[in-house]
């Protein structure tokens, strides 16, 4: 067996069972699932009828490059969205099945583990690929804490420099899993200024790019902060993204890759023998969803309804603010995470996520300690009712 799998951590949802194992929740509550970030709109009639449409894909080997149409609708989309001057959609991008199978497969393709001390640095809390990732590929994960006191954002200037040298593969996520919080021109100028003086690539992880509740202020990308500090062709970036969030299409397994194309050369040598390759049928819906943003605008304003229902809630009781983006609340709680889950199980019937769960100790500091984290996934009533228990909750 490969010894590095003794090194992997449980899954958060595998702690959140072994913690919740022997509770009963009230039965005279419904249940209601705010602990895993799983969209539950509905998956917009246009994408699914272009999956129909496209089944004949069903009896064709998919190329790994993905369909010449789906790179350039996904180039297409790129430039507008971040006001890009140029993606080239035959070298630039990659389709790939989720960001998540991708965010992993690339740290197999950029790490080189022969002299032993390869870094990878990722956000504290985080998303637990990232780390699975950097242990499989042989290297060290170096977990960079994000608290209140920053924003929940990372302050790269607390890395020393002769860590940052053994780094290889830098993760950010914005906005970010679980806050929400989103870098801007300076943090990405600082973290491109790393890159530049010490080598390192950086994987940019903007699955929830899209789910933002300000139309006049969408979020930076990655690709769009490179090109406003003029750097051409991307050097040493790749962002990844996926429908999941998007589109309301998890089960599609449909995102991107994109960014230096010299990186992206060698991940497509990768993939081509990863096996990796998306469903024709799946390119072709996927196609459908780049090209239409109505369906989108109409997502964030369901989401945007749910927030302007909660947060009035959770004034002088709850401290949970309004995230940049996501669909998260990020909520202090008033004793330790894990009870806290646990209990309000038990007495309330709402599963929430305990935040240590996301985040791994570090310098003293697990940054996830004494929060939960809630999807407001589900329909807006059932939102509502959640918020309206856990003060119950609190309060008694």
């Amino acid at each position: 067996m490969n010894p590095r799998l003794a090194h992997l951590q449980p899954y958060p949802f595998e702690k959140l069972r072994i913690l919740l194992s022997g509770v009963t929740p009230n039965p005279g509550l419904a249940p209601i699932n705010l602990s895993i970030g799983e969209p539950k709109h509905a998956t917009p009639e246009l994408v699914k009828s272009a999956l129909v449409g496209a089944l004949d894909g069903l009896s064709a080997y998919p190329a790994t490059a993905g369909l010449p149409e789906l790179r350039e609708a996904i180039a297409g989309w790129l430039m507008r969205r971040y006001a890009l001057a140029s993606v080239d959609p035959a070298t630039q991008v990659i389709p790939v099945n989720g960001s998540r199978e991708a965010l992993f497969s690339f740290a197999q393709t950029v790490i080189d583990p022969s002299g032993g001390d390869a870094l990878v640095a990722c956000p504290n809390p985080f998303y637990q690929i990232y780390e699975g990732a950097a242990v499989l590929a042989g290297a060290t994960p170096v977990f960079l804490n994000a608290t209140a006191e920053t924003g929940f954002k990372v302050d790269y200037r607390c890395v020393e420099d002769s860590a940052w040298r053994k780094v290889q593969l830098v993760y950010a996520c914005s906005p970010s899993n679980p806050s929400g919080a989103v870098m801007n021109l300076e943090d990405w100028r600082l973290l491109f200024e790393l890159s530049d003086r010490h080598g390192f690539v950086i994987a940019s992880d903007e699955c929830y790019s899209e789910l933002y509740y300000d139309e006049s202020r969408p979020p930076l990308g990655a690709l769009q902060a490179a090109e406003q500090l003029g750097r051409r062709g991307f050097p040493r970036l790749v962002v990844f993204s996926s429908l999941s969030k998007r589109s309301n299409a998890p089960g599609m397994r449909s995102g991107f890759v994109a960014g230096d194309a010299a990186l992206l050369k060698s991940y497509l040598l990768y993939r081509t023998y990863h096996g990796s390759a998306m469903s024709v049928t799946v390119q072709r819906a996927s196609i459908a969803a780049w090209r239409d943003e109505a369906h989108v605008v109409e997502n964030r304003r369901l989401y945007a309804e749910k927030y302007r229902a909660v947060m009035p809630l959770l004034e002088g009781t709850l401290k949970a603010g309004m995230p940049d983006g996501g669909f998260y609340l990020w909520m202090r709680t008033p004793a330790d995470d894990a009870e806290f889950a646990r209990e309000l199980l038990r007495d309330y019937n709402v599963l929430v996520l305990p935040g240590s769960f996301l985040a791994r100790d570090c310098n003293g500091v697990n940054p996830g300690r004494n929060y939960v984290r809630i999807a407001l996934v589900q329909p807006q009533a059932e939102c509502v009712d959640a918020i309206r228990r856990i003060i119950s909750f609190i309060k008694t």
